[in-house]
């Protein structure tokens, strides 16, 4: 038997139902092989001791259920070992109804919610009274700084325990987890109100594209992360669009200089009333996801860009692999609801720092609950390439988008295991910048000029600056708009789309993201 959880609570006649209504070829799998599902890992102990309430039931002699719920300061239910819990029980109404049950039965189920993250973990166990007189165990599960009146404490020795799916369960925040969601608002209100009496108004329309835009809604998604609505402004429907698109948004920067950032629209492809796009708050990043959450309020008017694609989703039926890390996840999540939408197989992988950063993972949770394995990092869950290569059927597509290190390692690992670079489609969402990167004189030969650039500039950001013509797009090396060809020098190609006959017959190079390994480069423009 492998699942203790499915040991106990799978009888016969859970089993003939599960057949009946079938289920059972799914979870008779949890049945099988080793398993550890009575043992807590760091994941569950992390759970456990952010929780500050459970609900217990437990069984009469005269076998009715009964249910109670258990309050205290966070962490009052403690972890003791691996296989065992326990929590001072404070004075209540004073029925005692689970205390007598205890007498004749000592068997008890709990259930521990997490709400703002739609999770619960469910623990079957026996449990214990603790001695007046065990001073060391009673030690161990009271707080000092918490006032209220300890009547009696109990030990639960785990038998199993299971995690719910995430359905159904609806959202709900406490206090704090409200004031962390609003912060990120009330400091920038503080800011325009700050901004309003030193009478430095803020532009009503930024930006001079083609796709005239309003701003219709603003969503807090993190602390840091934010989604805005935007609509026509003319009140048409917006140009069609495939999952990977992204928008150029103009953005306001020190000294009224006006720049670009590209956002992928992570709203439903299939939707043309509305794009979506999700802006992470770099407070040390470049200014212009700064500028946006200060700028960009209800009603403003954005001219951008026309939408843009060097992300598309394949047309064939083979699978897909989705691989998000952080912010990433904006262009993901499109691309799992195009394929959703077309019946295509694909399943998801989302990696973060903790789910409480971790954009949209409610909703993914509710529409890909079968598809979606998601990574926070402070639960100690790790985002597994080399078991994601492996698993992966011998067609299989893969789309990653997120941090440079992710897709450096996949990149290399996808390399040893002969994947085909057909196979594999990256976006980055931010510049590539190595800390190492050493300046470079850079001649281009038809402009007659010569450019030194320095360890924090682009090739291409230099050529801006020398007033040189030269067509760009993603500037993050994904779509080949500003590629050029290499005359003299060698190259340090870390571009995401060039092919190698591109790069080694053909000589191209796109100066957005790519250095050189020499001290000079000539290029042909």
């Amino acid at each position: 038997m492998g699942h203790k959880f499915a040991e106990i609570a799978f009888t016969e006649q859970v089993k003939k139902i599960q057949a009946e209504q079938g289920s059972r070829t799914n979870y008779a799998q949890m049945e099988q092989g080793p398993d550890f599902n009575n043992l807590l890992s760091q994941r569950e102990v992390s759970f456990i001791q952010a929780r500050d309430s459970f609900y217990m039931a437990s069984v009469s002699e005269t076998n009715w259920p009964y249910v109670q719920h258990r309050g205290g300061p966070q962490g009052f239910l403690r972890i003791i070992d691996a296989t065992t819990i326990g929590f001072a029980d404070f004075t209540g109404n004073r029925q005692y109804v689970s205390a007598g049950n205890f007498k004749k039965n000592d068997r008890v189920s709990l259930i521990l919610m997490d709400y703002p993250n739609r999770t619960r973990l469910k623990i079957l166990g026996r449990i214990i009274p603790v001695a007046s007189d065990d001073l060391d165990t009673l030690a161990q599960l009271e707080d000092p700084n918490y006032r209220a009146k300890i009547e009696r404490a109990f030990i639960i020795k785990i038998a199993a325990f299971d995690w719910n799916c995430p359905k159904y369960i609806t959202p709900r925040y406490d206090e704090k987890a409200i004031e962390d969601m609003i912060a990120p608002i009330i400091s920038e209100n503080k800011t325009l109100k700050s901004a309003k009496k030193q009478k430095k108004e803020l532009p009503k329309v930024i930006g001079n594209g083609e796709l005239e835009l309003i701003v219709t809604g603003i969503r807090q998604l993190t602390p840091r992360i934010r989604a805005y609505e935007l609509r026509s402004y003319s009140g048409g429907d917006l140009p069609v669009i495939n999952a990977g698109a992204h928008l150029e948004i103009p953005v306001l920067l020190a000294g009224n200089k006006f720049e670009k950032r590209h956002y992928s629209i992570c709203s439903n492809p299939n939707r043309r009333d509305i794009y979506e796009i999700a802006v992470l708050q770099e407070i040390d990043g470049m200014g212009g996801s700064v500028a946006i959450h200060e700028q960009v309020a209800l009603g403003q008017n954005l001219k951008c860009s026309m939408p843009q694609n060097h992300f598309e989703l394949p047309h064939d039926d083979n699978p897909v692999i989705l691989i998000a890390g952080g912010i990433g996840i904006t262009a993901i999540k499109s691309m799992a609801q195009e394929l959703q939408s077309k019946g295509k197989k694909f399943t998801i992988h989302y990696a973060g720092r903790s789910r409480k950063e971790m954009a949209f993972v409610d909703r993914l949770q509710r529409e890909f609950t079968d598809k979606l394995s998601i990574y926070p990092k402070d639960e100690n869950k790790r985002l597994d390439l080399t078991n994601i290569i492996n698993s992966a059927a011998n067609n299989a597509t893969f789309y990653l988008c997120g941090p440079e290190k992710l897709l450096t390692d996949f990149k290399q690992l996808a390399q040893q295991n002969g994947i085909a670079t057909n196979r594999i489609h990256f976006e980055r969402f931010n510049k590539v910048h190595n800390k190492d990167d050493q300046p470079i004189k850079v001649t281009l030969a038809k402009s007659n000029k010569t450019l030194t650039v320095t360890s924090e500039q682009s090739i291409l950001e230099a050529m801006i600056e020398a007033d040189i013509n030269i067509p760009y797009s993603c500037q993050t090396g994904s779509c080949k708009t500003c590629q050029v060809k290499v005359l003299n020098g060698i190259p340090e190609h870390l571009d995401l789309v060039l092919s190698e006959k591109e790069k080694t017959e053909e000589k191209l190079f796109c100066p957005c993201v790519s250095r050189a390994k020499s001290a000079n480069i000539t290029l042909d423009i």
